[in-house]
């Protein structure tokens, strides 16, 4: 599954090189305006009648997802393909070990829901901001490596040091990325993989970890649900 989310992301980079449109459209964005000029704009509450509003706020929801598996775009210059390079060399590092713990379906809901909680991060703190990048969801394979290493008896000390990286890296970066991305990615993935590894072992194992993932979904579209109708009233 590791293999198919970088051919993803990569067909998606080749989307973006051919259609640079695809990327104003799937970006993550909770709210924004579109003009009669073709222009976007910042949110506004209540808007002209000439514009229309984008986004998560006016019904696309989709890019809670979409976003995450975009990049920036070549004509961004040299950060623009390192962006994607970055991203699918952490992802091809920690997908494979992850992966190889839980599986492809749990690896699969877990990247997934990682991703999905940063972008509910970014509507829930900064819905005016378009972002893009698989960074939340490869935060969310960083808690999870950190939680089945403690779970599984590993020595942290080389754990430790990793997720004191990751961490870091939060910091350091949060004027030049999206620190909400990474935070929510990070967040999301770490209780994902808690329910993974403490749900107790038996018959109902996989029913209850199963639970716990829609329970996360669930409160994930709520905290959506509430923000929107909080931006538009």
């Amino acid at each position: 599954m590791t293999y198919v989310l970088i051919g993803l992301n990569v067909l998606a980079y080749l989307g973006e090189v051919l259609r640079p449109a695809l990327v104003d459209r799937f970006q993550m964005l909770g709210a924004g305006l579109a003009g009669p000029d073709g222009g976007h704009y910042l949110w506004q509450d209540p808007y002209p009648s000439s514009f229309h509003a984008e986004g998560v706020v006016g019904g696309e929801w989709e890019r809670l997802l979409t976003g995450a598996f975009l990049h920036l775009p070549p004509t961004e210059g040299t950060f623009g393909i390192l962006h994607i390079v970055m991203n699918m060399v952490s992802l091809w590092n920690l997908g494979r070990v992850v992966e190889a713990q839980l599986g492809r379906v749990r690896f699969l809901a877990l990247y997934l829901l990682s991703a999905l909680g940063g972008s509910v991060l970014v509507l829930l703190i900064a819905p005016d901001t378009p972002t893009v990048g698989a960074s939340g969801a490869i935060f969310g394979l960083g808690a999870a490596y950190y939680v089945m290493a403690r779970r599984l008896g590993a020595d942290m000390r080389a754990v430790n040091r990793f997720i004191a990286g990751l961490l870091l890296w939060l910091l350091i970066s949060a004027g030049l990325t999206s620190w909400q991305g990474h935070l929510g990615g990070l967040l999301a993935g770490g209780l994902v993989t808690l329910a993974y590894a403490y749900v107790p072992r038996g018959p109902r194992r996989g029913l209850l970890q199963a639970a716990a993932c829609v329970g996360l979904l669930a409160l994930l579209l709520v905290l959506t649900v509430g923000k929107v109708s909080g931006l538009t009233g």
